[in-house]
């Protein structure tokens, strides 16, 4: 860091909120302005100031700061995960050359005496935190003297434009506003205002005594401790997904228990004595499957056969052939392409576990011959001995109890232990090994190639909201970003000694004033109804522009300098996201008379549902990640000389182009 001659006036930039999204481009303004320096020979290049702004922890932000417990745990494992955008070269950590958080982990393991975590462990939430302001010393230090930059610990409140040009930042306990030409808004996961039900169980819990409802948040933000939740009192938890781990382990763990192998190799739990009793449910009453065990190395990438850009313009054509409009139907032009993908990877994995990897490859090739011609298969599988092999039903994996209705508590856990005995079982052949876990995997690989179909109104509204959002992110979801098996193991154990119970499918949580709590159970099992004092919404919430709660948004919201996508379709439907509004890279913000913001740029969860799966942390070592090219896009952008900006065409207020912008599906972005 340093200072500037009075006389000098730099660049400055703001970049609010540093999580993974705002560090990443920080880290890539210090590569380009290294370049600068270089490139400028002996002059001095233009001075450049950079504000890193964030509420919680200047370099890890809310979710990864690092006074957190460590039973909070990534669903990536360390070797996949980076904040670098180049591999280590030899040289000191610094911008554009540093470790993995596995290599980072397994250095200071060796160094610090810290906890040595292998490549395919996954690592507690707090150290990926420590990673970060690693990552943020090593970008503080190695910045070129022409650039200054200066962390700042604050709540942002305000946003405007500056009278001769920028802006001007309010930001809680600083009398005087930070003026910038041009900010960055990396905000990371909102707090909404609660929503009907959320409001409903507020307004019961504040008027019975003795009851709490929580509404949905990281559970590290959560008041879980023995003062808010006695031990011995009944928790109902709704939603068995990753925040559903985090809730289960800060009310068992967190409470002094532990998890114990014993001689016969099982695994049990060890109560302290203070935990609740947890009730928890969801629709599918499956809790979140666990992730396969990794075989893959940080830059492996699944070679997409079906579902390819290429294959997507030819639907965007007869689309645009049929109804005028390039935008899709998700359910008939791209599902039945990933389903393509995870088929013939499953299939080829059974040929390759029964008769050897040159079999495989026969058959890997004649399989993909039949089905890019739309023949039958039937053939070729009976060949392979595999006639009999039901391919991959992705609902039937997501809602495994069907319709079924079970007679009593005991008889549905019977039924839930095995479903996820068999899931352990599937998990520990590997992603590579194992048919099952290494055919769902493709739904991670090939993500920027849904993004292709998805982002910036590439769907028909109705097919997004309807097939896309209500039925596969559910099924996605469930079943391609699942906790480490320990996890799962973890929770085994606890349903086996009644620590935790989960109700059933459909389990329904609601007020139940005569009984002075909360009622949570399933009505396709008898006997599930339990009574609970505080319930808790382990679910995190989607973003909303319209709902957020932070008085930076309501103010940009209420002076129309953002607005939420809107998708509108060939007949004139319209579907207002919850997204915020930006162009195609390098996401110049969007106002409300849909006029591109050149100085103003939003990256990350609050543009989600105008981009899809914007929630990445991390870019992933020697892979040109989707993650990394973001970061870098606004980096160059935001460093262009003063003057005019030629926007992007859609920036403007026509219509955007259904079909984005081609990126290479070689890439891969840990979640």
């Amino acid at each position: 860091m340093s200072g500037f001659p009075s006389d000098t006036r730099p660049l400055v930039i703001a970049v609010i909120g540093s999580g993974p999204r705002g560090i990443s481009v920080l880290e890539r303004l210090a590569v380009r302005t290294a370049a600068e320096a270089e490139q400028a020979g002996g002059g001095t290049p233009r001075p450049v100031r950079v504000h890193l702004i964030d509420a919680t922890e200047v370099g890890a932000g809310r979710v990864w700061r690092t006074d957190q417990d460590d039973w909070f745990t990534m669903n990536t494992v360390v070797s996949q995960v980076t904040m670098y955008s180049g591999d280590p070269d030899g040289g000191p950590d610094r911008p554009g050359a540093g470790p993995s958080l596995g290599d980072w982990i397994a250095r200071r393991a060796r160094d610090a005496g810290e906890e040595l975590l292998g490549p395919d462990d996954y690592a507690p939430r707090v150290r990926y935190g420590h990673y970060l302001a690693h990552v943020l010393g090593t970008v503080a230090a190695a910045m070129p003297a022409h650039v200054e930059l200066l962390p700042l610990n604050g709540r942002v409140t305000s946003l405007r434009p500056a009278a001769g040009g920028g802006y001007r930042l309010g930001i809680d306990g600083h009398e005087a506003p930070l003026e910038a030409d041009r900010v960055v808004l990396a905000t990371g996961h909102p707090v909404n205002a609660p929503g009907a039900f959320e409001r409903e169980m507020l307004g019961f819990a504040a008027k019975t005594p003795g009851t709490r409802y929580l509404c949905g948040d990281s559970a590290a933000d959560m008041p879980l401790g023995e003062d808010d939740i006695p031990a011995g009192s009944v928790v109902g938890v709704k939603g068995l997904g990753l925040s559903f781990y985090d809730v289960m382990l800060a009310l068992t763990v967190g409470r002094g228990g532990e998890f114990r192998t014993g001689p016969d190799g099982v695994l049990r739990y060890r109560p302290s004595g203070r935990e609740p009793r947890i009730v928890a449910g969801s629709r599918s009453g499956l809790p979140i499957p666990a992730r396969g065990r990794n075989q893959k190395e940080p830059d492996y990438s699944h070679r997409a056969l079906f579902l390819t850009p290429d294959a997507l313009e030819r639907a965007r054509q007869a689309r645009r052939a049929l109804n005028g409009s390039g935008q899709l139907d998700f359910e008939h032009d791209v599902l039945p392409l990933l389903r393509a993908e995870i088929d013939h990877v499953y299939y080829t994995t059974l040929v390759r576990r029964a008769q050897g990897a040159a079999a495989a490859e026969v058959f890997a090739q004649a399989h993909a011959k039949v089905l890019h011609e739309g023949g039958d298969r039937r053939a070729l599988l009976m060949e392979a001995g595999l006639a009999d092999v039901e391919p991959v039903d992705l609902d039937a994996l997501a809602r495994p109890f069907g319709q079924e209705v079970f007679d009593s508590p005991e008889d549905f856990r019977t039924h839930l232990l095995k479903v996820m005995d068999e899931d352990l079982a599937a998990a520990e052949l590997g992603t590579l090994d194992g048919p099952l876990k290494s055919s769902l995997d493709v739904l991670r690989d090939i993500r920027n190639v849904v993004r292709q179909a998805v982002d910036y109104g590439g769907l028909l509204p109705a097919s997004h909201t309807g097939f896309f959002h209500g039925r596969f992110l559910p099924v996605n979801a469930l079943l391609s970003a699942g906790p480490p098996m320990a996890r799962v193991e973890q929770l085994r154990a606890l349903i086996t000694q009644g620590v935790v119970e989960v109700a059933g499918p459909d389990t329904v949580f609601e007020a139940a004033p005569e009984a002075g709590g909360f009622r949570v159970g399933s009505p396709r099992v008898n006997g599930s109804e339990r009574i609970a004092q505080t319930l808790i919404d382990a679910r995190i919430p989607t973003p909303d522009l319209l709902r957020d709660t932070s008085p930076l948004t309501r103010q940009l919201v209420d002076d129309g300098m953002v607005r939420p996508y809107v998708i509108e379709g060939p007949d004139g439907d319209r579907h207002v996201t919850g997204g915020l509004d930006v162009t195609v890279s390098p996401f110049h913000v969007v106002d409300a008379s849909g006029r591109s913001q050149p100085d103003l740029y939003a990256l990350g969860i609050p543009t989600e549902h105008t981009r899809w799966f914007t929630q990445v942390g991390s870019s992933r070592p020697g892979v040109g990640t989707l993650f990394y090219r973001d970061a870098d896009a606004i980096a160059a952008d935001a460093l262009r000389p003063a003057g005019p900006v030629v926007l992007p065409r859609q920036a403007t207020g026509e219509r955007r182009p259904a079909a984005p912008a081609r990126t290479s599906v070689r890439e891969g972005e840990p979640a």
